[in-house]
């Protein structure tokens, strides 16, 4: 980029403006945000004009320029939004808070863009339509829709309005998380009496006297103390599933499910406002309500989406019922005072000791076997026997934020690169949001090819918060799925995350969204990767990769003692599958909770009416919880999925790709899982289809290309367990 069009001399060294084949993460300060944003959109200002100017209904006069315009803003508004999420600082966030507004400002300016706008509806209108490629009619009908969803076609005082609505939207979104945020990071307990916190495994003490050691408490040891709790992941759902002391699971159980709920981190009244501005949006382009502008660019529409979660939910009722029955009884018969009286904060813990008696499986005995170099060896394992890949490690490549930080290339059978990823695997809770996400650094691109011969290649993120390793010993990872306790992590926002697994699923999860990234050979840049596929179908990948976690070659492969290097017993796998579906209703109730709760305030809620925001989460929660939240519960407030996020309106998106991901799962079971070649066969038919087509053909139809026919909940509720109760139902 030429600088010093911009006249000022520090721009030229600003890293944000360099030319770079990778993001100088090491280098990109604060300081650089406010000038190097600045410059670029002058720059970029400067060549909307020009394409408004010179624009034509022709890919090279129209499409081209436009991808160079809009990538370059995607790739540097993405690596300090990407810094925020890992390496938070208030400096960073007021930067970026400074300049928000004047990227949104350009961001509408190009959305709104008559000339370009009406270019693509003359390609569409024009003779050569039928003669574009599937991919090019995609991306023109995408970018026409997207023009009026952005106010193209509003007059001019209700566009102002429109753009009013959109820059507070944006801040009121990004105040949402900070607050979500610092709430989290505020809540510290020190506990110096080992009775209080009787029953934290091993790991659990470790990671509390680390994080004691790094709060000041230089002499903290896991066996002496002291030991401090705190909100995040690995702490919090330590406490909620092991801790004896009762009082601690309810004080820390009560602070999770009341962050950013009081005082100046309130996001009550932010709730409020962006349903009242939500609403007032969808009212100006015409819309009934937001979930109908939400769907406007989803396979779904209200209707199916609301139709799906009630038949899942009905298929889960009885059998959480029964888990709620199962419990109490177990409590009771371990005399525990509050069998008949169960609360929030207990289920989770007597829910782990139901699963250790009746599975036999202890957590903590099973973490050795889940080392983190053991895992990502297994993923790449995997990797290369479904999709023909290898993956080797590039440290020292490129550049990263953080020492923790791993850099890998993808390479064909051939040999060749053909995409990089970064990993960023610990949690950090002083500089780094909770949850897990996947996020792209550079998309595939033809256009922005660095050679002028082959296309741009993919490069992603993949963020997880585990447990880091504690003293000399890695990373040991939870294997089995956890009951996660109130509201949903909190996410950058684009990126795809991740609701609630163990941290071996989430690593595949992630690395599910990475691969439909990397693996594209989609060379249009507006529809490659996870460009331009449908919102509700970009989770399939995703939620496909976690059932390997359970197959047993993958398991096997990855469950390998840190120290001893044994596989896992053979009996221990077996219990594992057994544990599959434990708790399995409880589990799907949950995330139904959470989907029914987004629709329902997007569709029904009247923003300052006669019922408030925690009423509506009352009244869902008592048609999908067996146990209702306490009245006091303010989990909304740290729903960042949907109000710091892009799942507002579409949270369902989860259970509707796993209908997707389970039946997608279900040909590799008919291929047979035990026969080496089908799976090779299936997984390359898996590459060349999900994994390959990015958004330039419609996800039904790329669904159908792989399986060979629409797709069915019947796999999903196989898996769960869930299906006898369906079928009587």
């Amino acid at each position: 980029m030429a600088a010093a069009a911009v006249g000022d001399s520090s721009l030229e060294t600003n890293p944000l403006l360099q030319d770079f084949e990778f993001p100088p993460f090491n280098l990109v300060e604060a300081k650089h945000v406010t000038p190097g944003i600045r410059a670029l959109l002058e720059k970029l200002e400067s060549e909307l004009d020009e394409l408004e100017k010179s624009v034509e209904p022709s890919w090279p006069k129209l499409v081209e320029p436009l991808e160079k315009v809009t990538d370059r803003l995607t790739v540097i508004w993405g690596m300090i939004n990407h810094l925020k999420g890992v390496k938070d600082s208030s400096e960073l966030r007021s930067a970026i808070e400074e300049v928000q507004p004047e990227k949104v400002k350009f961001l509408l300016r190009l959305g709104q863009s008559k000339p370009i706008y009406n270019a693509f509806k003359a390609i569409r209108e024009s003779p050569d339509w039928h003669s574009l490629s599937e991919a090019r009619k995609r991306i023109v009908e995408s970018q026409i829709k997207e023009a009026v969803l952005n106010g193209v076609s509003l007059e001019d005082d209700k566009r102002d309005q429109f753009n009013k609505i959109e820059q507070e939207l944006e801040k009121l979104s990004q105040k949402f998380n900070e607050n979500v945020l610092d709430t989290t990071k505020k809540f510290e307990k020190l506990i110096t009496d080992k009775k209080e916190i009787d029953g934290l495994p091993a790991t659990a003490l470790g990671l509390a006297a680390q994080t004691a050691v790094s709060k000041g408490h230089e002499n903290a040891t896991a066996d002496n103390g002291p030991w401090m709790i705190t909100l995040d992941a690995p702490s919090f759902m330590a406490v909620m599933q092991h801790a004896r002391n009762r009082a601690l699971r309810e004080e820390v159980y009560r602070a999770y499910i009341s962050r950013a709920s009081s005082g100046d981190l309130d996001n009550t009244q932010i709730i409020n406002q962006i349903l009242k501005l939500r609403l007032e949006k969808a009212k100006l382009l015409g819309y009934n309500d937001y979930a109908e502008v939400s769907m406007a660019t989803k396979m779904a529409t209200v209707d199916k989406a609301v139709e799906l979660l009630e038949e899942l939910c009905s298929a889960s009722w009885n059998p959480a019922v029964q888990d709620m029955e199962d419990l109490k009884n177990f409590a009771k018969g371990q005399g525990a005072l509050e069998a008949d009286d169960l609360r929030h904060w207990d289920i989770s813990f007597w829910s782990e000791r139901l699963r250790e008696s009746k599975y036999d499986i202890n957590e903590e005995e099973l973490r050795p076997y889940f080392s983190l170099p053991k895992v990502m060896d297994g993923l790449f394992s995997l990797a290369r026997t479904l999709f023909g890949i290898e993956i080797e490690s590039a440290d020292g490549l490129a550049p990263v934020w953080n020492n923790d930080v791993r850099f890998y290339c993808v390479k064909d059978s051939s040999g060749s690169p053909i995409a990089y990823f970064y990993f960023d695997p610990y949690s950090r809770p002083s500089e780094k949001r909770g949850g897990a996400w996947m996020d792209e650094v550079f998309s595939r691109s033809r256009v922005l090819s660095r050679n002028g011969s082959t296309a741009r290649l993919p490069i992603a993120h993949m963020v997880c918060n585990q447990t880091p390793p504690v003293g000399d010993k890695p990373s040991l990872m939870t294997f089995r799925e956890y009951e996660a306790i109130g509201a949903c992590h909190s996410m950058p926002l684009w990126p795809r995350i991740l609701v609630s697994a163990t941290e071996v699923e989430t690593v595949f999860h992630e690395f599910g969204h990475a691969l439909q990234h990397m693996l594209t050979t989609q060379d249009e840049g507006l529809v490659a990767g996870i460009r331009g596929i449908e919102w509700d179908a970009v989770e399939l990948p995703s939620q496909f990769m976690e059932n390997w976690c359970y197959h047993k070659d993958t398991l096997m492969g990855i469950a390998k003692h840190y120290e001893t290097g044994e596989s896992l017993p053979e009996d221990v796998y077996l219990k594992l599958l057994a544990a599959r579906t434990f708790r399995a209703g409880s589990l799907s109730l949950r995330q139904l909770k959470f989907a029914s709760v987004d629709l329902e305030l997007h569709t029904k809620y009247v923003p300052n009416g006669s019922e408030s925001i925690y009423d509506v989460d009352q009244r869902v929660s008592k048609r999908t919880q067996v146990i209702p939240p306490l009245p006091e519960d303010r989990f909304l407030c740290s729903f960042s999925h949907i109000f710091g996020g892009g799942y507002a309106a579409g949270y369902y998106s989860y259970k509707w790709a796993e209908v997707l991901s389970a039946d997608a799962f279900s040909a590799f079971e008919d291929a047979g899982l035990d026969d080496n070649k089908a799976v090779k066969d299936t997984g390359h038919k898996f590459r060349e289809t999900i994994l390959a087509l990015g958004g330039g053909k419609a996800p039904l139809e790329v669904f159908v290309e792989f399986r060979g026919r629409e797709p069915s909940p019947e796999a999903l509720l196989r898996h769960n367990g869930l299906l006898s109760v369906t079928a009587s139902a």
